[in-house]
C-alpha cells in the first residue's frame, strides 16, 4: 500500500468543497489529542496521523457518522473506516447496497468511489483507546455541522453508535429527549430528512453478536428504501 502522504489523497482526485469543513492537519484544538497524534507520528511516520477528512460524493443524499478513526485504520490510511475491521463490513455493506462502486481493497489508492454517500466522524482526531471526551466531542462538533450543511441534497445520515447518534442530534439542533438511540430506529428531523441509527459495526460488537451483518444490511435496506421513494 502506498503511503497515505503520499497518495493522491484520501477522498479521491481533485477533492471537494465540503472539504473546506475538514480541520487542518495540524488542528490544535484538543490538547490530549493533539498528544497523542505527535506520539504516533514519532512512532509511525509512515502513518497518516491526523484529522481524518470526510471521503465521498459532495452531492450525495447519504452521511454515515461514525465515532472516530480508528488507530490503525484511518489514522493509519488517512481514509475514514479504511484498515480496520469495522471498515471490511462498512463498505461491504455499501457495496451491496449501491451506495459504493469498485473493490475495497482497505487502501486509500484502492480506486473504490462512493455513490450518492459520504463518510464522517464525529471526531476526526483519533482517540487513546477510542475513548474520546465530552469536551473533544463538542470540539470537533462544528467541523460536523460544516459537513451536514455542505451536502445540499441531504436526506438520511446513519449514526453509527450512540455518541455519533447524540452529536449529530447536536448539530441539527434536536432534542436528544426528542430521539433516542436505539438500533434500527428512524428519527425524522424535518426538511425532509431521517436520522437512521445503527449499533457500530465495530469488531468488538459483531464478535458478541451484539451486531451481526444481517442487522447491519437492515439499516441500510431501510435507507435505500426510504431514498429510493424520492427516486
Amino acid at each position: 500500500m502506498a503511503s497515505p502522504l503520499s497518495a493522491p489523497g484520501p477522498h479521491g482526485a481533485g477533492g471537494s468543497s465540503f472539504h473546506r469543513h475538514d480541520p487542518d492537519r495540524d488542528c490544535p484544538i484538543c490538547p490530549r489529542l493533539v498528544a497523542f497524534r505527535q506520539a504516533a507520528r514519532s512512532r509511525e511516520p509512515g502513518w497518516w496521523n491526523g484529522p481524518v477528512p470526510s471521503f465521498g460524493d459532495p452531492n450525495a443524499r447519504l452521511l454515515v457518522v461514525g465515532l472516530a478513526p480508528g488507530l490503525r485504520g484511518a489514522n493509519r490510511t488517512g481514509r475514514p473506516f479504511t484498515g480496520d475491521f469495522a471498515g471490511d463490513l462498512l463498505y461491504e455493506t455499501l457495496l451491496a447496497f449501491g451506495f459504493a462502486e469498485g473493490i475495497y481493497r482497505a487502501s486509500p489508492d484502492d480506486g473504490l468511489r462512493l455513490v450518492d454517500c459520504c463518510l464522517t466522524n464525529a471526531v476526526r482526531c483519533v482517540p487513546p483507546e477510542n475513548k474520546p471526551v465530552g469536551a473533544e466531542i463538542a470540539a470537533c462538533r462544528p467541523f460536523l455541522t460544516g459537513t451536514l450543511d455542505a451536502l445540499p441534497r441531504l436526506r438520511a445520515v446513519v449514526a453509527l453508535g450512540r455518541i455519533a447518534h447524540e452529536s449529530t442530534l447536536r448539530a441539527l439542533a434536536r432534542r436528544q429527549d426528542d430521539h433516542r438511540f436505539a438500533h434500527n430506529a428512524r428519527h425524522e428531523m424535518g426538511g425532509g430528512v431521517a436520522l437512521f441509527d445503527s449499533y457500530h459495526c465495530s469488531r468488538y460488537n459483531t464478535s458478541t453478536r451484539r451486531l451481526t451483518p444481517e442487522m447491519f444490511r437492515e439499516v441500510f435496506a431501510g435507507v435505500r428504501a426510504f431514498l429510493d421513494q424520492e427516486g
